[in-house]
């Protein structure tokens, strides 16, 4: 019965992964999906989702009549007026179901067609993990080891002559007792840094610093199910760059103008100082409505070239669409690094095209 009950509930769980996998694009959209995000799990509404239930069949109801009745009365269920008393059409359902952020990644994988990502390099981060690889005579009783434990008792009952195989009763003592033992062991984990570059000036509203923060969190989901260790740098700038931190990278909007090369310049210090492209996967995703300051752009490009794109697994550029700002900015990218690899741009002209956009930065699983 439970083994039943089980692939029913497995049944259930795959139905609710097609509905998110069909709608994935319009929840790719939902800013509050973010906002509930806590100890790894996302709540996600979906709808026309019904768990599966008993149903008496309507259209077989009868019943038994007391009292004295005319001919013609009704027995069961009354006509009644348009409009009064209790409705019998079906309304809409809505179950909300939660997801841990490996699952949604996974879901997004596979929805987007995203191949698994090869880390650059071999080297890592040193993790240390408990392993269990021995037995030892003292521990604690949560990690005894049964089979072991009888084993010994039975060996001293047998030695000493106290096992009787009419009655065979195996009683432990203390001396008896076997507990599993552990070791710590220190294992290799890639790992990697994103840098996740904004322009905070006039031109960006609130409308484009929210399609930021949507697709910040689409990929920083998907890249944190390829790697075990990883770390989030956040810059934000208009004529000078700084780092902050995320509240403030998803909150803040100065009024002054645009200079890109100052973001760029900084992301190369920190790169320098702090993560060695030989022992770290670097990724940058810079969002900008591709407004800049005029004689800055040839400047940027030769940052990219002879400083970050020689260092970084991928940098993506996400120009979103602004009515304030130029657009100019991914034209000049796209045209000076044609053949770059590790190079990828994005349009987003709204939040509906956030799904494309990380399909087109994610696509060459780099």
């Amino acid at each position: 019965m439970s083994s039943k009950i089980e692939r029913d509930h497995a049944r259930f769980n795959q139905i609710i992964r097609g509905k998110i996998k069909k709608e994935l694009r319009r929840y790719m959209t939902r800013g509050e999906l973010i906002g509930k995000k806590g100890k790894d799990l996302v709540s996600i509404p979906i709808p026309q989702v019904e768990i599966p239930h008993f149903e008496f069949e309507t259209r077989k109801l009868g019943g038994v009549g007391q009292g004295e009745g005319e001919p013609g009365t009704p027995i069961g269920r009354g006509d009644a007026e348009p409009g009064q008393g209790a409705g019998e059409t079906p309304g809409d359902h809505i179950l909300e179901v939660d997801l841990s952020l490996e699952e949604l990644a996974k879901i997004l994988g596979e929805e987007l067609e995203l191949p698994r990502i090869e880390p650059r390099g071999k080297k890592n981060i040193v993790n240390e993990k408990e392993r269990y690889t021995g037995i030892r005579q003292v521990g604690p009783e949560s990690l005894r080891h049964f089979k072991r434990t009888y084993k010994a008792a039975l060996k001293r009952q047998l030695a000493t002559g106290t096992y009787d195989p009419n009655h065979p009763l195996v009683i432990p003592i203390q001396e008896d007792k076997r507990y599993r033992s552990w070791k710590l062991t220190k294992e290799p984990e890639s790992n990697a840094v994103i840098f996740y570059i904004m322009d905070v000036s006039g031109s960006m509203g609130d409308e484009q610093k929210e399609v930021v923060r949507i697709e910040s969190f689409w990929i920083d989901t998907w890249l944190r199910s390829q790697y075990k260790g990883i770390e989030s740098r956040y810059i934000i700038h208009d004529a000078v760059a700084r780092e902050v931190d995320s509240h403030t990278f998803y909150h803040t909007r100065e009024s002054g103008g645009t200079i890109i090369s100052s973001a760029y310049e900084l992301c190369n210090r920190l790169i320098d100082a702090h993560y060695n492209p030989s022992e770290w996967n670097i990724y940058i995703f810079h969002f900008s409505d591709g407004d800049n300051w005029y004689g800055d752009t040839d400047k940027c490009l030769s940052i990219l070239e002879n400083h970050l794109l020689p260092k970084v697994n991928l940098f993506c550029y996400g120009q979103v669409r602004s009515f304030y700002g130029s657009g100019q900015f991914k034209g000049e990218i796209d045209e000076y690094f044609a053949d770059a690899e590790n190079v990828v741009t994005s349009e987003i002209n709204s939040k509906e095209g956030i799904y494309d956009s990380i399909k087109e930065f994610l696509g060459k699983g780099k």
